[in-house]
């Protein structure tokens, strides 16, 4: 497992450099849909998926990159894999509490920066507004920490978030996915904004 957890760090971050950022071109591989990086996330790590979605590498979480690794697996991999249907999100409730425990035992804080963006998105991703809150108050944080550019985009973004659901009390660009019906407002929005 220890080589699981190695290569998955290696596909998604990389090396990092001193501060503990990953180079700036992982950042296509994080969040531009593509086919290629979905059917390789599928290829190399979909067994894993589905392991940690079945609660059978929860043992990971004991030590620091393991913990990273799930929360990959879980937050961040099954939107590759399952990409547009229900499973996308799948993960998304067994990430946030191994997020929560964890920053809860402060955990993050001892973690390089580009990990610590990955610990935190779990929270981001969550329909709940306290959590979208908490979530605000730790990249705020971290930017606060490393006064880099690439941190303070990411604060936008979860203020962005939390802003959809203080609003909305959902994320509206999942509603066709996860068979919801949509308000007029959500629909307004939507045709503005689309989604994340």
């Amino acid at each position: 497992m220890t080589q699981d957890i190695a290569s998955i760090h290696q596909f998604w971050f990389g090396e990092l450099d001193e501060a503990g950022f990953a180079a700036p071109g992982q950042g296509r591989l994080w969040f531009s849909a593509s086919e290629q990086t979905d059917s390789a996330v599928r290829g190399r790590f979909g067994d894993l998926v589905e392991l940690a979605l079945a609660g059978e590498l929860n043992d990971w979480a004991a030590n620091d990159a393991g913990l990273v690794a799930l929360l990959l697996l879980l937050d961040q991999f099954t939107r590759n894999i399952y990409r547009a249907t229900p499973r996308a999100f799948a993960g998304d409730e067994q990430a946030l509490q191994f997020a929560v425990q964890a920053i809860a035992a402060g955990r993050d804080a001892v973690l390089p920066p580009i990990h610590r963006v990955f610990v935190y998105l779990p929270l981001e991703h969550s329909e709940d507004l306290a959590t979208q809150e908490q979530c605000v108050r730790l990249f705020d944080a971290l930017e606060r920490e490393t006064n880099t550019a690439s941190v303070k985009e990411f604060a936008r973004f979860a203020v962005a978030h939390r802003d959809v659901i203080a609003r909305f009390g959902r994320f509206p660009h999942r509603n066709a996915i996860l068979g919801r019906a949509s308000t007029a407002d959500e629909l307004a929005y939507l045709e503005r904004h689309g989604g994340f």
